[in-house]
């Protein structure tokens, strides 16, 4: 609590340059709005009289109003108010004045600041050296003869009295700066705040922004997931058979150092985004796809032992690179899932089968994955498999990913087996 005063102290003179730079802004409006009226008043200096300035000092403010309904004032102001005014940055808004309604409100904010600050300002100037005086006065009888004296404080107990006088203007001044200052942190979150339309356009970032990150965990899940499960069951298989057939051996050990290569390529593109700082351009980062990538991770597959007898019928365009891009990545990762799955959970060979057909007047592609679900031996060591689920992260995944596509995912027991059904549609242009 002992340190409170020194902070209050510490805020009240931030609080007060931030009016000081409010009164400076002031003053390019308060020259050209003196100008007019010493030409609209016929001649004469818009200083030599307190009426001519104050009249120059209302002019000046809505000329300021005007111009601060363009260009980039709230950003300005709101920069401004929270490293001088002590406001928490939630309670004012990012960016420019979306609207017409924000814009006002900010111009209303900076007419208030230049306003107050030039008020301020003006007095911070005058006051302090009036005060000076007052405080030497007892101790110069020249100043008291002067006509700076007035003659106020030539004899008496007002000679003594001008100290105190002094003494009260700069402690006046400190409050009237201190309330001042006050009073524009108190409105700068009504005027400077975000409106409806900065909260909307903030959330709708927010979930864009999550969305990238959400894909960007899909990604790393599926690829890091599978590759540890096809790693783990080959070096299972191959230490298995490692005195009897040296063959598997040299082919499992290759399946592994070509599945690590990939997904460390693949880790990398992904935590290279992250580390970056903008997530957004993962929609353009290279991903495995049906066209390129099917092959390879149906033979990585197999080379840990597990028996995959995959039926693929791309159509009339004989191959998938027909696909959309788009769609053959997210069919590929829902494939590596499958596989995963059947890897760490199932007991027996998979079969596969990807068709793309026209189904009701609808063009969709079909991926549809089966393998037993009765116990055997655990391909990481022992054991039994890991028992199935309803689905964990991998499975919802698939179905975001389904989802994105405007088609569904299906997993479950089918007829004593364990399946995984997905459809995509493809829309009515094949790419």
């Amino acid at each position: 609590m002992a340190r409170l005063p020194g902070v209050a102290a510490v805020r009240v003179r931030l609080r007060w340059v931030h009016l000081i730079l409010g009164g400076a802004m002031l003053m390019p409006y308060f020259f050209l709005a003196g100008v007019g009226t010493a030409m609209a008043l016929g001649g004469g200096q818009m200083l030599d009289s307190l009426p001519r300035a104050l009249l120059s000092y209302a002019v000046a403010l809505p000329m300021a109003a005007a111009t601060a309904l363009f260009g980039p004032v709230r950003p300005l102001s709101v920069a401004a108010v929270r490293a001088l005014c002590g406001v928490p940055g939630e309670r004012l808004a990012e960016g420019p004045a979306r609207s017409w309604a924000a814009r006002w409100r900010a111009s209303a904010w900076w007419t208030l600041h230049l306003g107050v600050g030039a008020l301020v300002s003006g007095l911070s100037l005058a006051l302090p050296p009036m005060a000076v005086l007052l405080m030497v006065l007892p101790f110069s009888e020249g100043l008291r003869e002067s006509p700076v004296a007035g003659g106020w404080f030539r004899t008496g107990a007002t000679v003594y009295a001008a100290p105190l006088l002094g003494a009260g203007i700069l402690v006046g001044l400190t409050l009237c700066a201190a309330g001042a200052g006050a009073l524009l942190a108190r409105c700068a979150p009504l005027l400077l705040g975000p409106t409806a339309a900065d909260r909307l356009a903030a959330a709708e970032e927010r979930a864009a922004d999550l969305a990238v990150r959400n894909r960007l965990a899909r990604e790393l899940h599926d690829a890091v997931g599978h590759a540890l499960s096809a790693v783990t069951l080959q070096a299972s298989a191959a230490r298995r058979v490692l005195d009897r057939d040296p063959e598997f051996v040299r082919e499992a050990l290759a399946a592994i150092e070509d599945t690590t290569r990939r997904t460390v390529g693949e880790l990398d593109a992904v935590l290279g985004l992250l580390r970056d700082g903008d997530p957004a351009r993962a929609e353009s980062a290279p991903a495995p796809t049906l066209a390129s990538d099917l092959t390879g991770l149906l033979a990585r597959t197999r080379a840990g032992g597990t028996t995959v007898t995959a039926h693929q019928d791309p159509g009339p365009a004989g191959d998938w690179a027909h696909l959309p891009a788009i769609t053959s990545r997210e069919a590929y990762r829902i494939v590596q899932e499958g596989l995963s799955n059947a890897l760490r959970h199932g007991a027996g060979p998979v079969v596969l089968s990807i068709v793309a057909r026209v189904h009701d007047a609808h063009r969709e592609l079909e991926i549809t994955m089966t393998n037993p679900t009765a116990a055997r031996p655990s391909p990481y060591g022992g054991g039994s498999p890991e028992p199935r689920t309803g689905g964990g992260r991998g499975l919802r995944g698939s179905a975001e990913r389904a989802a994105l596509l405007g088609g569904l995912i299906e997993a479950g027991p089918h007829d004593g087996r364990w399946r995984l059904r997905a459809v995509l549609p493809l829309g009515g242009v094949a790419r």
